[in-house]
């Protein structure tokens, strides 16, 4: 049985990966994207405005972005 994912539950499970294996934000929406065979533009709905902020600052950080 699949459970619903709401961007609450996103944000704990991203924070959790963060946290544990030590990962940026915008690592852990590619690593969890890659263990649940999803494209990144699907969990688009899922990201809400304080994690868009923390993934926008990782892609800053590493030139990803101007």
């Amino acid at each position: 049985m699949t459970q619903k994912i709401t961007p609450k539950k996103f944000s704990i499970i991203i924070e959790d990966l963060v946290r544990e294996k030590r990962l940026t934000h915008l690592e852990a929406v590619m690593y969890y994207c890659e263990k649940n065979n999803l494209e990144a533009h699907t969990i688009t709905r899922w990201i809400d405005k304080g994690m868009r902020e923390k993934i926008q600052f990782n892609a800053e950080s590493l030139n990803y972005l101007p």
